[in-house]
């Protein structure tokens, strides 16, 4: 057993992204302002997109995303079972309905096929998530979308580094959300980005976003002198800072680095697990470029006398941080309960709910550590193999 507790999803600083940060303290300009200005212009050009807007946070992406696209109240808008809380909260923030979907019992993404199924004349949007890093079908989802005249806000907090065709996951629909969360490949602690195909969305989202005030409204305090602002929307408390910002940038500059180590830590783990009780996840798909964001197995209880919470537990106590990725909305109770969501309409997801386990992950792992890993996991499935 580790001496040390191994923190899932610890993310890798660097001094230099230490001493940015520290220079924006000492700048004096802290709030929304140039860095996050340049950190909009920096992600743009690394997902070969023309429009960005910074918020705080994914979920911030995914609610404005949704009220530019026009979704609001006797509307409905269909996402997967198998994904975190905010993709169904924001929908239901924007007022509309959320209509879930099951998954890919292999590869954890939605399926397009019950997508087709669940729309109905009060569909208004698609939001699907490309889960682990693993791109959905986009080329099938946005067919389904043109012939039903539908929006698509593609939920890319797995999916920075992740493209289809050499195309980037948020580029295919009108939107796409991503994460800059403290366990996410780019990290600004708490952050996010919108990619819009339209100019005239993104600036919508700018002013949602920071109280619907006129876009830029944070020039006010430069030194061209003060300029007044006018409130034109009901709007948010959503911005980014530069705080948050300047970490950004430095983490978005070695983004392809920090993706060849987790590359590295993944073929191992594929490796030590093969033959195992477990299923490892599926290598990427042809054509496309897997982020590799989580790596998730799926335990197989047939070959174990423990459930998967019992592995959990037993690896937590080999002193290894683990997961899981998800818990299924709909065996949540909000959500079971406000939409009546039954276990029997979403096979697949519950099928990964109750096996799923995600490890260690993060660029910051030594050679050691991912050791250690594995032989924790070696150590419990011996422990419960029957």
């Amino acid at each position: 057993m580790r001496d040390s507790f191994l923190i899932f999803g610890s993310p890798l600083i660097a001094e230099d992204e230490i001493q940015e940060v520290v220079a924006t303290l000492r700048s004096g300009w802290i709030g929304t302002g140039p860095r996050v200005a340049k950190l909009e212009q920096a992600f743009a050009k690394y997902v070969g997109a023309s429009n960005t807007v910074a918020l705080n946070s994914c979920t911030a992406a995914l609610h404005l995303s949704l009220l530019a696209s026009g979704v609001g109240p006797g509307d409905e808008v269909i996402t997967t079972d198998m994904t975190f809380c905010a993709s169904a909260n924001a929908i239901i923030h924007s007022g509309a309905t959320p209509v879930f979907a099951d998954c890919d019992r292999r590869d954890f993404n939605i399926l397009v096929e019950d997508v087709r199924r669940r729309i109905t004349p009060r569909t208004r949007a698609i939001l699907p998530v490309h889960f682990a890093g693993r791109p959905c079908d986009m080329h099938a989802l946005m067919a389904l979308a043109r012939e039903n005249n539908l929006s698509v806000i593609e939920d890319c907090a797995h999916a920075i580094e992740t493209t289809l065709d050499g195309r980037h996951a948020g580029t295919f629909g009108q939107f796409g959300c991503f994460s800059f969360y403290v366990t996410k490949n780019v990290i600004t602690g708490e952050g996010g980005m919108v990619v819009a195909r339209e100019a005239a969305d993104a600036d919508r989202i700018k002013v949602l976003g920071l109280h619907g005030m006129t876009r830029d409204a944070w020039k006010r305090f430069g030194d061209e002198g003060y300029k007044h602002y006018r409130v034109v929307a009901a709007g948010f408390k959503y911005n980014m800072m530069d705080l948050q910002a300047a970490l950004g940038l430095g983490q978005l500059e070695k983004v392809e680095r920090h993706w060849a180590r987790r590359r590295e830590i993944w073929e191992r783990y594929d490796a030590a697990f093969a033959g195992w009780p477990c299923l490892t996840p599926p290598p990427p798909a042809p054509g496309t470029r897997h982020a590799f964001h989580l790596y998730t197995l799926l335990v197989d209880l047939d070959r174990l006398n423990a459930t998967r919470d019992d592995v959990l537990a037993a690896l937590t106590a080999e002193n290894i941080g683990v997961g899981v990725h998800y818990l299924a909305l709909h065996t949540h109770p909000y959500y079971a309960e406000t939409f009546s969501l039954k276990a029997e309409d979403y096979p697949n997801a519950s099928f990964i709910s109750d096996r799923t386990i995600s490890l260690p992950l993060s660029p910051k792992l030594t050679d050691r550590d991912v050791t250690d890993v594995i032989a924790a996991v070696h150590k419990v499935f011996e422990a419960f193999q029957r």
